[in-house]
């Protein structure tokens, strides 16, 4: 699809810490315990194959077959361990997490597009969906209202139900995008 590169982009921001202590514990095996912790982690959220990957780039695999059978969120992931682990100047800087302002206008066109019918940008949605429900807190809860955007519902207090003020920022946005494309 044609939001792959900005998609990317989003994909290295919102896991950037994630990569840089992969990357950091690779080059500094003192931190492996730490980073053995985060995979747990990861894989009770649902990550098993990226963790499985990640260990065996601990294992000093580096082979581009590593990528096979993963999904698009995780081969990005995965690429930039790959690439830091090469040359640490290319790893996502930290403290970008995804921007909030890029992501409502993008899911307000997919969702508006899943709403006319568009098979592509539904099951583009239920796949993020899925992804955001095992990253948990906000992330989780807007995964779990995309069907109901997508099938119109607009009540901001309905949408951010136990919600931190990002989250609910995030939907504010978006509801904000959806009613000025509604406008046009």
């Amino acid at each position: 699809m044609a939001e792959l590169p900005a998609a990317a982009e989003q994909v290295l921001k919102m896991h950037a810490p994630f990569i840089h202590a992969v990357v950091d514990a690779i080059r500094n095996r003192a931190l492996i315990p730490q980073l053995l912790e985060m995979l747990r982690e990861a894989e009770s959220r649902g990550w098993p194959i990226l963790v499985s990957c990640v260990r065996q780039i601990i294992d000093g695999q580096r082979e581009r077959t590593l990528l096979l059978g993963l999904d698009e969120e995780d081969k990005v992931i995965v690429e930039a361990i790959l690439a830091g682990i090469d040359n640490p100047a290319t790893l996502p800087p930290l403290g970008q997490a995804g921007d909030a302002r890029a992501a409502a206008p993008g899911l307000a066109t997919m969702i508006q597009l899943a709403a006319r019918g568009n098979v592509e940008a539904f099951a583009t949605l239920a796949n993020m969906a899925e992804q955001m429900m095992k990253a948990g807190g906000d992330m989780a809860r807007l995964g779990g209202i995309m069907r109901k955007l997508i099938d119109g519902e607009r009540n901001e207090a309905k949408l951010t139900k136990g919600m931190g003020e990002m989250g609910r920022k995030l939907v504010r946005d978006l509801l904000a995008e959806l009613e000025r494309a509604t406008l046009h």
